[in-house]
């Protein structure tokens, strides 16, 4: 299979193309096309036979469930059994958006969809190409990130090329993502609301309007495997994401003992070629990305940055830490779901 990149304008969606490409999707087919978040990888969300081809061509497990996107609120009272007040609150604030809602799933979506959970996650993105494919599909579309199961997100459409090429028939280009980082999961499926992936839409705007709620335990938390031993409702949560082929190591602490630290780090690793993450603006060799001070910044080039590692075969990457707050918590969220260590600065 040749895959095809296709250009499309993200503010005025050429009808042509999106008519073309919800014929695919409508036989079965399945594309990658832009949203704000990161590109993602799409199959009728209702259809059981083309979602598979979705984990097949991403390589990933059956039991990791997708997120369903759709264009008009109306359709989630369609695949939902109940959406409970809080989630509605959110939905007002913040749909269309980077927020996924984890609800109590009627009959018409499959198994496969879901993880095989009786739940289901949805979104309404807020792109207008994306937006424009659902509405002429006229179906949900079901679609995790457009990549490689492990990989780092794409955030460009050479991004997906790079891990999908000839597994897919089509890449709808749009250019790059404006966010960077997945959708923020909250699950209502349970009497108290959680947060089960951190994202753009943040904790501190969450709680702000619906009140305190539960942090997943593994939001904070660097990937183990075994760590999740329950089936899991939101990805990102059971297995290695986000991850580049070089090993990550993460240093917290005060900046002046992180910069300490990844001194040492350098010395002691000489022997490897290492990449360093800089948030804070330093430069500790040939190798050092600044990718952004503020969390919005580092956030849009997280990923990028990864993939831009591999290919120059950095084999060691050592990233400064920011603090967890506001979308800083998605960003350490999705370091820590790819790092192999986490050292503490003046330990």
């Amino acid at each position: 299979m040749k895959t095809k990149i296709l250009k499309i304008n993200s503010k005025k969606p050429e009808k042509k193309i999106i008519k073309n490409v919800a014929r695919i999707m409508a036989n079965g087919g399945i594309v990658a096309f832009p949203t704000e978040t990161v590109y993602g990888l799409g199959a009728n969300a209702l259809d059981a036979k083309s979602v598979r081809k979705i984990f097949k061509a991403k390589g990933r497990p059956s039991d990791d469930p997708l997120i369903v996107h759709i264009s008009e609120k109306s359709e989630m009272y369609e695949l939902a059994k109940e959406v409970p007040e809080k989630a509605e609150k959110l939905i007002k604030k913040f749909w269309p958006g980077p927020l996924t809602v984890v609800l109590k799933k009627k009959k018409i979506v499959p198994n496969i969809t879901t993880g095989n959970l009786d739940t289901v996650a949805i979104r309404m993105p807020k792109h207008l190409v994306a937006i424009a494919l659902i509405k002429e599909l006229g179906k949900p579309i079901a679609a995790p990130s457009a990549n490689s199961f492990g990989n780092p997100s794409p955030t460009k459409a050479q991004h997906v090329l790079e891990d999908l090429e000839g597994k897919i028939p089509l890449i709808l280009d749009s250019g790059q993502t404006k966010i960077g980082v997945e959708s923020t999961v909250m699950d209502f499926s349970q009497k108290k609301p959680m947060l089960l992936r951190p994202g753009k839409v943040t904790l501190e705007q969450i709680e702000k309007e619906i009140g305190k709620i539960k942090v997943h335990s593994l939001v904070k938390k660097e990937f183990r495997k075994n760590h999740l031993k329950e089936a899991a409702k939101s990805p990102g949560l059971k297995y290695r994401h986000y991850a580049p082929k070089a090993e990550i190591i993460i240093v917290q602490g005060t900046e002046k003992k992180t910069a300490a630290k990844i001194q040492e780090l350098l010395k002691k690793f000489s022997a490897k070629k290492i990449g360093i993450l800089s948030f804070s603006g330093k430069t500790y060799n040939k190798n050092t990305k600044k990718i952004g001070s503020t969390g919005e910044k580092i956030a849009k080039n997280l990923f990028k940055s990864f993939r831009e590692f591999d290919k120059t075969k950095t084999e060691l990457i050592i990233a400064e830490s920011i603090p967890e707050k506001e979308i800083g918590l998605a960003v350490m969220n999705r370091l820590k779901k790819a790092a192999a260590k986490i050292i503490k600065a003046g330990k």
